[in-house]
């Protein structure tokens, strides 16, 4: 490779004084240059080093995208989810679980159904029951927006919906202890809006009485739409298995989509994890909580796991003195999350730079949450 010394070193002396001086006024015009340019201007062309970053990065993992294999991506929704893999340029998409889940879900969500009809209704103050202390009674408040009888004929219309499905259960097929959870949930769930309507009251207390005696048919359909939702899943991670063979499926991906709700031991994670790679099934197996289903949930999951996997490798590149913030790179963890936990650990007389800094800013001390210390605060 030619070296600045090296060429210098094959050039004629007038040629090298020439090149000297050259590039003495080319540095004058660029000073004049930088020193003509507006503080925005300067700033502006700091900032578009990352946005080329940004650029390269990104077209970096569109490429990425398409190299990606084996990867499933697992949608959670009422049938028991959505199954995609992806591998060797082909998608298959499966939705594997049996209708006695959502079915046995439907009934489970009774007592819901009813709470989210009542919800707005039930006044804003905490009432004495058992479990006060854990009612937020600022959630309450806000839960409780109304006043009046304007919930009983919503209560009626779902009854009736509640009727229809009572009447026809002998004719769903279901297994015989879910058909009488069922029915006997229904039942239960009558008898409390009828005394409502009747009356055309209730309160707190008389809807924890009914959701209380129901909670034992809840179980009962909660057993059996897990059965249904481990029986279908598994079957087809091990047919999935036997036909991309065990060499692919090591280095499996698994991208599961959950609402926030749902996203810590989500049931379609819990299922698939002792079915991975051992060895990576931590790194592996990721959860993305979302706040609704994306339009393409398919391209959402391979975006992000293009991006995990072009940051483990540019974490061992680009940090390779620091393996903390390696490991942050490659992780959940913010790259600023370390140095800002030291700084706020600071005392407020550790330097004084932050000291101006903070006085620029008008300031305060504070006990930071981590440590206890106290800690400059803006």
């Amino acid at each position: 490779m030619a070296t600045r010394r090296s060429f210098l070193g094959t050039a004629s002396a007038v040629g090298a004084a020439t090149l000297l001086a050259n590039g003495q006024a080319f540095a004058a015009e660029d000073a004049t240059a930088l020193a003509a340019v507006t503080e925005r201007e300067a700033r502006d062309s700091i900032l578009a080093v990352n946005a080329g970053m940004r650029s390269h990065y990104a077209a970096l993992k569109a490429e990425l995208i398409k190299q990606l294999s084996p990867v499933m991506v697992v949608q959670n929704d009422n049938k028991g989810g959505r199954f995609t893999l992806i591998h060797g340029g082909k998608q298959e998409a499966v939705q594997p679980v049996s209708e006695i889940f959502e079915m046995a879900k439907s009934i489970a969500h009774v007592p819901l159904g009813i709470f989210s009809v009542l919800a707005a209704y039930l006044g804003e103050k905490v009432p004495n029951v058992p479990n006060a202390a854990r009612i937020d009674p600022h959630d309450l408040a806000m839960v409780s927006m109304k006043t009046g009888t304007g919930w009983i004929t919503p209560l009626l219309e779902y009854q009736k919906t509640l009727g229809v499905a009572k009447g026809n259960l002998k004719d769903a097929a279901l297994p015989a202890g879910l058909t009488k959870s069922c029915d006997e949930l229904l039942n239960k769930a009558n008898i409390f809006i009828d005394a409502a309507v009747k009356t055309k009251t209730f309160d707190m207390k008389s809807y924890q009485d009914f959701a209380k005696a129901a909670f034992a048919n809840v179980g009962v359909n909660m057993e059996h739409a897990s059965a249904a939702q481990i029986a279908g899943v598994q079957a087809l991670l091990k047919k999935w298995r036997a036909q991309i063979g065990e060499a692919a499926w090591a280095d499996l991906y698994v991208g599961v989509l959950s609402q926030w709700t749902t996203s810590v031991l989500n049931q379609n994670t819990i299922i698939i994890k002792p079915h991975m790679n051992a060895k990576k099934v931590d790194t592996h197996l990721i959860d993305f909580p979302t706040t609704s289903p994306p339009a393409d949930p398919v391209f959402t999951v391979l975006d992000n796991i293009a991006r995990i996997v072009q940051d483990n490798i540019a974490a061992e590149l680009v940090f390779v003195s620091d393996t903390v913030i390696a490991d942050a790179l490659k992780g959940k963890q913010d790259l600023l999350s370390t140095e800002i936990l030291e700084q706020l650990e600071k005392p407020l007389s550790a330097s004084s730079a932050t000291q101006a800094a903070f006085a620029t800013t008008g300031a305060a001390a504070m006990t930071c949450p981590i440590t206890g210390r106290t800690v400059a605060q803006v």
